[in-house]
Formats: C-alpha cells, structure tokens, sequence
C-alpha cells in the first residue's frame, strides 16, 4: 500500500521537494524576516506588549506572541513557509479525494507551490499566509464529507473565525460559508456547529479589544478604511454631508485622485485634523461613507468592480503606488530597520530588536538572494492565469450534478468574495490576490471531477438520478 500510495503521488511529491528548496533559498538569501514598512512592525510590537492595535487586528500579533520565547523571527517565516507548503498539501489532498487523478491535481497545485510572491509573502512579517492556511484548513474540513458533523463543524468554524481575528477582511465570510453549507445540504447539527463555533474567537477578540481600548470590535479602523474607499468616487454635490462631516470631502476632481488608501497615510489628508483610529474619527467617517454610497451606489459598485478587475492584469499594476508595490519584489528587499514611531517610545526598529533580542534587519547573502530576484522575474501567477481558473470554477457551478454544484459554488464564492471585499472596503493590492488563489484552484479542479461526492466518502460515483 506503501508503493502504490508513492507511485500515486509521485509527481506531487517531486514538485513538493522543488517548491520545499525554493523556500530554502529564500532563506538562505533573505537571513531572518523580510519587514514591510507599518504592518510588521505594529504586529510585532503588538506581541511584545500583548495589547490590539486600533488600525489593524492583532490575531496576528498573538500568534508572534506565542513564538516570543524564541526570539527568531528566522522561525516564525520558517513556519510560515511551512503553512504555504502544507496549504497547497491540504488543496491536492482534496482534489485526490474527489477524483481527480494525481497529474492533474499536481498541475493545479503548481500555482499554490511556485509563485514567487506567494514565496515572498511567506517570508514577511505578516498575517496573510496563517490567515489563508487557516480559511484552507476550514474549506478541506468542511468539503471533506458530504455530511458535516457536529465536532467537524466546530473544528471549521474556529479556523475561520480565528483567520476573521487575523484580518478583519474574513469576517463576512462566516455568512458566505454558512450559506454556502445551507446549499450544499451539508446537515444543520453540522452547520450550526460551525456558526456557532466562528463566532467565538470574535467575540473572544473583541471583549479583549474592549478591556484594552474602550470599544466592543476588532478594530477601531473600518469606517476610515471605507471612507478612503469613497474617495475613488465620492462627490459632495450630490451626498450633500451635514457640515459636521463636509470636511471629509475631497477637494480634487475625480480623475486626478489618488488611490484609497493613500488618503489615509498623506500628510495632507483630512483624517490629520483628528487622533488617527480614534473611536471619533471612525464614527465620522463611517458616517461619511455609508451617506456616499447611498447617494452614489452605481459609482461605488463600478469602483469595486473596476478595482476587482486588476487582479486580472497581466502585469502587476503600480497599485495603490508604485512603492509599496517594489515592496512585494525581492530585488527592492529594504535591509534597514524603520526609525518610524509604532507606540509611544517605541520605534519600529526597537520593536524588532526587542522581539529579536539583537540584530533583526534582513541580510542579503548571494547567490541565494540573486537567484530569487531572478526566480521572480520569471515564475509568477499572472492575472489571465487567475481568470481562466474562476471561470473554470463557475463553469463547475453551473454544469456539474447538484452536490458537486454546491461545492463547486463553495471554492467559487469564498475565493470570489476575497477577490471582492478588499475592493469593497479599503483598496485593491496585489498582495491581497495571492488569498484568492487556493479557493480558485480547488474550485477549478472541482469542474473537472465526475463523482458527485467525495470519493471513498460513501457515495456511489454513478448514483441513479431521482426524478
């Protein structure tokens, strides 16, 4: 069983090795972690002093916390190489359970393997790869029998909540996968389950959030995330704010804006007239943006749309500005600590330091950096490569029996609805795709599957159809 099981999996397992020595040689040519300017930073500083940051969710940071006693940020990206490689496991492990034979399932698991920026990703100090290993995990629990049991459900539903704690972007995926679960029949037991079970590591994080800062949420961030997202579009003529508000209005032309988010961070912006992430200036400009949306709902639906769209470009677009997308290259690799302020008297630097305990600035060594920088010229997941994989997907929706359908429908809407609710709610990213990409790749294997439920699940492959 041994051997078969080998043979069965051969190619997998050689490309695993390959994708397993590239990691390597981004460790070996980026020593420690790579910092991205703000995020990691706060993260970090997070962890060392165990209080949730008011601009972003700090789920993150007690993940950091718990590798604290180590002092390696050399570990914490080694284990998230680790997560990135047994994601792509988990995605393979899935198709093979539905019947996908072993070169196909390896060929749609190349993606999820080799892309350089998924690579990189893996190498910063950042929440996304936990955060999509975590969604992984709950979509291979909740997609692995037809019927979801009670303990199983649990199970998921922790994962995805504890990924909604690590990026508030997840949190209206606990209603896309409750639906979808409704729809593919999945057992109410089951999927009660799973939504209760979501729901409490948010309220564990938001009670936390409320004995440190003052109020009951994840952050005290989501109404400036989505006013800066109305500034693509909004036009104070016609949302005609009360004066309390008029000065969020922006001042340029539409066609001379900047992106979103950057309304955030100049020093120009509006948002300076108050404390940054103060409850105040999130009430205020939550206000302003659900005024501007309703007064503009054609003009917010075609921003998002618009914005969506990028992820299918070719080339990466100099989106939101040209800098914080060469972060993402391993060629524009910053090697010296911020000296940016992440909490009073604390700098950005001391916060890695600390966490550190010594040195923590990446080291370049060649030729294991240069062979990266090289590796990322050439393998990447470009954006048509995206787009053939979801419309695979929506061709499964569509065509397959209806218990493949659903699960199809699955993998389709919560790769979709990531794809989606960056647009939605803050800025579109290129870093932000690469979460997309398992969801669209499991719903792209799942069109090309026969059986109507997993195999070996105990589902005949050819049931008679019921009229």
């Amino acid at each position: 069983m041994t051997r078969s099981a080998v043979r069965n999996n051969l190619f997998f397992g050689l490309a695993l090795v390959a994708a397993a020595l590239v990691r390597l040689c981004a460790m070996l040519g980026y020593r420690r972690a790579i910092w991205f300017d703000g995020d990691s930073y706060t993260y970090v500083s997070g962890a060392l002093q165990l209080w949730p940051s008011r601009s972003r969710s700090s789920g993150y940071s007690l993940f950091l916390w718990a590798l604290e006693p180590f002092h390696s940020t050399t570990l914490v990206v080694a284990l998230q190489h680790l997560l990135g490689l047994l994601s792509a496991v988990v995605v393979y492990a899935l198709l093979r359970r539905y019947g996908l034979p072993g070169w196909g399932a390896t060929l749609l698991a190349v993606p999820l393997l080799f892309d350089a920026y998924q690579v990189q990703l893996e190498h910063m100090i950042m929440a996304d790869t936990l955060f999509a290993a975590l969604l992984v995990a709950a979509a291979a629990i909740l997609l692995w029998r037809p019927v979801l049991t009670v303990p199983w459900g649990a199970a998921a539903g922790v994962l995805i909540g504890c990924a909604a704690v690590l990026r508030t972007v997840g949190v209206p995926l606990l209603a896309v996968v409750v639906v979808c679960l409704v729809l593919r029949r999945a057992g109410w037991r089951g999927i009660a389950a799973t939504a209760v079970a979501m729901v409490v590591p948010l309220c564990a994080y938001a009670s936390w959030y409320h004995a440190e800062q003052g109020s009951f949420g994840l952050t005290s961030a989501d109404g400036t995330l989505l006013w800066a997202r109305t500034m693509s579009f909004a036009d104070c003529a016609e949302i005609r704010p009360p004066a309390s508000e008029a000065w969020l209005c922006p001042t340029e032309p539409v066609d001379e804006r900047m992106a979103s988010s950057r309304y955030i961070w100049v020093m120009g912006s509006p948002l300076r007239r108050l404390p940054m992430f103060s409850d105040k200036a999130n009430a205020l400009t939550r206000s302003f943006a659900l005024r501007a949306i309703r007064a503009q709902p054609l003009d917010y639906a075609e921003t998002v749309l618009r914005d969506a769209a990028k992820a299918f470009s070719w080339t990466r677009l100099p989106h939101p500005s040209p800098n914080l997308v060469k972060s993402y290259e391993f060629a524009k690799t910053r090697t010296t600590l911020s000296t940016s302020e992440v909490k009073e008297g604390m700098t950005a630097g001391d916060a890695a330091r600390a966490y550190e305990r010594g040195p923590a600035q990446t080291v370049l060594v060649r030729p294991y950096a240069g062979a990266m920088v090289t590796y990322q010229q050439w393998v990447r997941v470009p954006g048509p490569l995206l787009a053939v994989l979801m419309a695979a997907g929506l061709v499964g929706v569509v065509a397959q029996a209806r218990r493949r359908r659903a699960d199809a429908l699955f993998a389709l809407a919560s790769g979709s609805a990531l794809l989606v609710l960056p647009a939605m709610t803050a800025d579109f990213d290129h870093r932000y795709v690469l979460m997309v990409l398992p969801f669209a790749v499991l719903a792209a294997g799942l069109a090309f599957t026969r059986t109507r439920g997993p195999a070996g699940s105990g589902e005949s492959r050819n049931p008679p159809e019921v009229p």
